[in-house]
């Protein structure tokens, strides 16, 4: 198991840095239109119909995310204000959400009813699961509710993929029937967009990895 945390950790500082090279790359990169992030969010929105979601400047780096609690898409500075190819992926990618939102796409309804759930258990499962380890002999129940407070999480995680993946796959589609990207850079967006899934794959894989290991433990404690 250690073997495999280990390979998790490293394929994932992979991922994140091939992301960061991609769209490092992508950004010096100028749709031919010409459209800032804002302008191709704002567009699909239309495009689809949406009006009641506003779009705006969040700061820090990729924190790109889109709000269904209050409908805002949350454009990072360096997307909101660029003209470029991963810009313009991102954004979509963003209304993507808000398209799955509108259409009350089930994977999206799901993961965002688990929210609340899933906060709940972020701030209590490191310390049950470390009070359940100590404890095992006298209160082995202790573990087992920080085992299934993970497993939301880990729920949580692999959710998301379709949401994800999802949502870049609309992004894309309108990117090239909008004529937001074509034939020159139209694969410079796709490929931003899978690097930016793949660390949600490694994210699921790593979290189930966790809770299995914890499996493990709570199982070979109790034989």
């Amino acid at each position: 198991m250690f073997i495999l945390f280990i390979v998790i950790a490293v394929v994932s500082f992979i991922v994140q840095q091939s992301l960061q090279s991609k769209f490092k790359k992508y950004s010096k990169i100028p749709v031919s239109n010409g459209m800032t992030g804002r302008d191709v969010a704002l567009q699909m929105l239309h495009d689809n119909g949406i009006y009641d979601v506003q779009v705006t400047c969040t700061q820090g780096h990729l924190t790109d995310h889109y709000n269904p609690a209050n409908k805002t898409v949350n454009l990072s500075e360096s997307v909101y204000s660029s003209n470029s190819v991963a810009a313009a992926a991102v954004a979509a990618h963003e209304c993507g959400h808000a398209v799955q939102h509108a259409r009350a796409y089930a994977p999206l309804t799901m993961r965002s009813k688990l929210v609340p759930v899933v906060t709940f258990a972020s701030q209590w499962m490191t310390w049950l699961l470390l009070g359940g380890i100590i404890m095992f002999n006298s209160f082995p129940q202790l573990l087992l509710a920080g085992i299934i407070l993970f497993a939301m999480t880990t729920l949580f995680s692999f959710i998301t993929l379709p949401v994800e993946i999802n949502a870049s796959k609309r992004a894309l589609v309108w990117l090239s029937s909008a004529g937001i990207t074509n034939s020159y850079n139209h694969a410079q967006a796709e490929d931003a967009l899978r690097s930016a899934a793949y660390t949600y794959v490694v994210a699921a894989l790593g979290s189930l990895a966790t809770l299995i290991y914890y499996v493990m433990i709570f199982m070979g404690r109790r034989d």
